[in-house]
């Protein structure tokens, strides 16, 4: 069962300062209470408690009758959590709205690689590559395992009149593409046999986006059979070492008449 610290711990992760959790608390144990008695059931310094239930009050979480001395009543529990819950959803999506509004420079995140360590992260830094490409897409599949549901339905929203081109190692996951992905050229290649693997990690994928943008995806088997985690490196912008190189290898390949016909 919780614990009365742990109630004032949860107020605080939906936006209460600790003081004003603790006076809550303590409210609710009882019908009423002054300001003494809250400082004496909440252990918040009385000169505390006056700023602590005023801004409660106008949260609209404690009531306050006007006598001499004045008393305090917390709503109840449910209704308080529900004015929370409104109150930190609308600051989410606040938040959201406002980091959606600012300018990324796109010359500051095109500088280096970047290190990706989980496959969540991972399936979102593809997407963001997918969801700006206007000319090309090119993916290596190298392992089936990387072909997961997610995967066919990012490239499937791909932008109409995009290319798309894809390399897979075996005739299931072309299947699998080939439903998924209708508008994408897809063809079975040896050109990742038997990778190598390094502490049972090996290359699960390779995505170029409009010869400016790679992904190289690594699979690690993980604890339970038939799992894998993921890890990934990108770069961005085109002087850009790692996409300089794989444009040279891969763009040749693309190029190549004999690949997709």
């Amino acid at each position: 069962m919780p614990t009365e610290e742990q109630a004032v711990q949860f107020l605080e992760s939906l936006g209460l300062t600790e003081y004003e959790a603790r006076c809550f608390v303590a409210l609710s144990r009882v019908p009423m209470a002054t300001a003494s008695q809250i400082a004496n059931l909440s252990d918040v310094p009385r000169s505390r408690v006056y700023d602590a239930v005023d801004r409660l009050h106008r949260r609209g979480l404690v009531d306050v009758q006007q006598s001499e001395p004045r008393k305090y009543r917390a709503i109840s529990s449910d209704a308080a959590l529900e004015s929370l819950k409104e109150r930190y959803e609308a600051s989410l999506d606040a938040a959201a709205e406002a980091l959606s509004n600012l300018h990324r420079s796109k010359e500051l995140e095109e500088k280096g690689a970047w290190a990706i360590a989980d496959h969540e992260h991972v399936t979102d830094r593809i997407r963001s590559f997918l969801d700006e490409a206007t000319d090309e897409v090119y993916v290596l599949v190298v392992a089936d395992e990387a072909v997961d549901r997610e995967f066919k339905a990012d490239l499937a929203s791909v932008t109409d009149g995009v290319t798309t081109l894809i390399e897979v190692p075996s005739r299931e996951s072309k299947a699998e593409l080939d439903d998924a992905v209708p508008a994408a050229d897809v063809v079975v290649t040896d050109l990742a046999d038997d990778p190598a693997m390094i502490e049972e990690k090996r290359l699960g994928r390779i995505i170029m986006v409009d010869r400016r943008s790679v992904l190289l995806g690594a699979l690690t088997i993980g604890p339970r059979p038939g799992r894998y985690d993921e890890t990934a490196i990108w770069a961005s912008g085109p002087d850009h070492g790692l996409v300089v190189g794989l444009r040279h290898i891969l763009g040749a390949r693309i190029d190549d008449q004999n690949v997709f016909e």
